[in-house]
């Protein structure tokens, strides 16, 4: 018969709740945006998320976000967020950026847990909020814990 004691058992039922709140779910990706967003309309296009459909590992996924602006000051990009929907957190990246840096880009390299949706999402400076969303099948997972 195993006997815990209470410090045994309030640290177990610690470790299994934070476990459980380190998965990301559908509904915590929706949120991640919400937070991101606030109550401006999510609308399609002006986004480009490049990464492949298809990775065989999710160690190390190329991927790239690219926003159509003219980056002046009157119009630019105020921040471009990308959003997953089944690694341990649904933040990726949050990128601040300003008509100085004359793009709206980014490139970078990222671990994918499983096969699951992505959501870029750039925030203009005249309140819209832009958005492309990419299916991307893994075939061997990162990113998975014990």
């Amino acid at each position: 018969m195993l006997i815990l004691t209470r410090r045994e058992a309030l640290g177990s039922l610690l470790a299994v709740t934070l476990l459980r709140r380190a998965q990301a779910t559908p509904e915590r990706l929706q949120a991640a945006i919400r937070d991101f967003v606030g109550e401006a309309e999510l609308r399609p296009g002006r986004v480009r998320l490049d990464i492949p459909p298809l990775v065989e590992n999710g160690n190390a996924v190329p991927v790239s976000v690219v926003v159509e602006s003219p980056m002046t000051e009157a119009d630019h990009v105020r921040a471009i967020g990308l959003f997953n929907e089944r690694n341990p957190q649904p933040h990726v990246l949050i990128a601040h950026i300003g008509p100085r840096a004359g793009r709206a880009t980014f490139a970078t390299r990222m671990r994918l847990a499983t096969s699951q949706r992505l959501v870029a999402v750039a925030q203009m400076s005249d309140g819209s909020v832009w958005s492309e969303t990419a299916e991307v099948v893994v075939t061997l997972a990162a990113c998975v814990e014990g």
